[in-house]
């Protein structure tokens, strides 16, 4: 028989309970409220572009010690992703989450008040920084573990909050500092960023409890009764082989029922009991933070991809203009270029989810050609020599990165990676070692473009991180495959023999052994 669950009202704080991942239910509210989260941390990261150049006239700073305001702030998002998994293992994504948003709200609305830039490197650099990582991390985290066929799908289309957020909070920032100036720009962006909290607010805990079909025992005769009638059966059917062999058949001489029931019980009925695991010991405590997969060969690949990847992830943005500008290109057809690029960017997450999407499919091979082509994009780059040339490359490079950007932190729930149980963990460890790219990443395309006084040699640096990225993902499938074979083999080592099994009642063969004797007698 089927199992039948029942709904049970919980108030919205409780976790929500299933037996299995429910792929939609209140996944979709957690998928709405990480457009938003998406939108007011990565959106805002991407368009605080418009704040350099009365940054750089207030403070009377250089482009380059402007800069460092978002590359500090990057950087502590993403090298704090273990302390983000940690608090969320030990409070719950909900709290960390919210107070996430406090902070990257604090950070913006005091830097509105900021007499030095170096006053921008501890309120948005530091504070703020670290609030994105507890706002994003966690949220994304949650998302997957309420899909399962539809991860893929839904976290991509829900990641174009970021892409949304440029088109919208670039125009509607410049027109607010037409009016009110850029520092109370910046702080109705702050009061804008408190919204978060909202947001996580409606991450319910998810919680999969599954259920288990236990059978009853089937009901046995008394044993006295049964053991009588077989051996009236048993004695008939020898004496009509007139063998002479007496057989007895009484409870003692049968393995396991060494003592009979009494008569007087009543058989019991044939029952079906379904029970949940509450009814199990109780579960080892989750750890805070499960270095146990960096033993794992194909999260090590998997990681060193994402380190050499992150490399190509932010060349264009940055270098496109300057690029343009120097082949002649005027400012606004450059602005154009970049606002095709984010438009791709949209369709290419959004196609992303929908390949991914499908059954039966190895994700990480089509990931796998998504990086192969964005690395092409990359080294397409720097033969572009007129404005129609760098607008294709930017639209096929924003299609692109958006098949890779949207679902490559995704990927580390499938099997061929770490698998959702480690989901958390993996995520914070990852995230982590991208930081290191993304520190030393820009530095050193400047200094290759200072060196060589070409923007091109900065698309050539970025090309060759992404083919070695490449390279590692394209090791991920061999290492997992590798294991498990190796985990089989051991366990195949180390497994005991097993005797045959002893049949449940001697009867049948003593009556074999009977007929045998029977037959070597008839011959004599």
């Amino acid at each position: 028989s089927k199992m039948t669950v029942k709904a049970v009202k919980m108030p919205c704080t409780a976790p929500n309970v299933y037996t299995k991942v429910p792929d939609g239910g209140w996944g979709w509210t957690v998928a709405f409220a990480f457009f938003f989260v998406e939108a007011l941390t990565y959106g805002i990261i991407k368009s605080f572009g418009v704040f350099f150049n009365d940054l750089m006239e207030s403070f009377d700073e250089t482009n380059s010690r402007i800069s460092w305001i978002i590359s500090i702030c990057v950087f502590v998002q993403t090298f704090t992703a273990p302390l983000s998994t940690v608090l969320s293992n030990r409070f719950g994504h909900r709290f960390v989450v919210m107070a996430g948003g406090v902070l990257i709200s604090t950070g913006m609305v005091t830097a509105s008040f900021a007499r030095t830039v170096v006053d921008m490197y501890v309120t948005i650099g530091i504070i703020s920084g670290l609030g994105y990582c507890l706002s994003f991390l966690p949220t994304v985290t949650i998302l997957s573990q309420y899909f399962d066929k539809r991860r893929s799908l839904v976290t991509a289309v829900a990641s174009t909050g970021e892409c949304f957020a440029v088109f919208s909070f670039a125009p509607a920032i410049t027109a607010l500092k037409e009016q009110i100036g850029w520092r109370y720009s910046l702080l109705s962006v702050g009061v804008l960023q408190l919204s978060i909290v909202i947001c996580g607010s409606l991450l319910r805990p998810i919680v999969i409890k599954e259920q288990e079909e236990v059978k009853a025992q089937p009901p046995e005769e008394p044993a006295e009764t049964k053991y009588m009638l077989e051996n009236e059966q048993t004695r008939t059917s020898i004496e009509s082989i007139d063998s002479g062999v007496e057989i007895t058949t009484s409870p003692s001489n049968v393995p396991g029922k060494t003592k009979a029931e009494p008569k007087s019980e009543e058989p019991k009925e044939h029952i079906q009991i379904l029970v949940e695991n509450n009814s199990t010991p109780p579960e080892p405590k989750t750890k805070l933070l499960d270095f146990s997969v960096m033993r794992d060969y194909s999260f090590i690949c998997y990681a060193f991809f994402g380190l050499f990847a992150t490399l190509g992830f932010f060349a264009p943005s940055l270098y496109i203009i300057p690029l343009s500008l120097s082949l002649g290109i005027g400012k606004d057809h450059s602005a154009y270029i970049l606002s095709a690029m984010a438009i791709a960017e949209v369709f290419g997450r959004i196609s992303a989810g929908w390949v991914l999407n499908k059954k039966p499919i190895r994700k990480i091979y089509i990931e796998l050609i998504c990086v192969v082509l964005l690395s092409v994009a990359l080294f397409a780059f720097p033969f572009a020599s007129e404005f129609w040339g760098l607008m294709t490359c930017s639209v096929f490079f924003g299609f692109m990165l958006g098949t890779v950007a949207g679902t490559h932190i995704p990927l580390l729930a499938e099997d061929d990676v770490v698998g959702i149980a480690k989901m958390s963990s993996a995520a914070g460890v990852y995230v982590f070692i991208q930081s290191l790219a993304g520190l030393a990443g820009p530095p050193l395309a400047g200094v290759l473009v200072d060196t060589t006084q070409n923007y091109s040699s900065a698309f050539y640096s970025c090309a060759a991180g992404m083919v070695l990225g490449a390279v590692f993902l394209a090791l991920v499938r061999p290492c997992k495959a590798g294991l498990c074979q190796r985990q089989q083999q051991r366990a195949e080592e180390s497994a005991p023999e097993v005797l045959p099994d002893l049949p449940d009642d001697f009867i049948e063969m003593d009556i074999g052994k009977a007929e045998n004797s029977g037959k070597g007698c008839d011959g004599v």
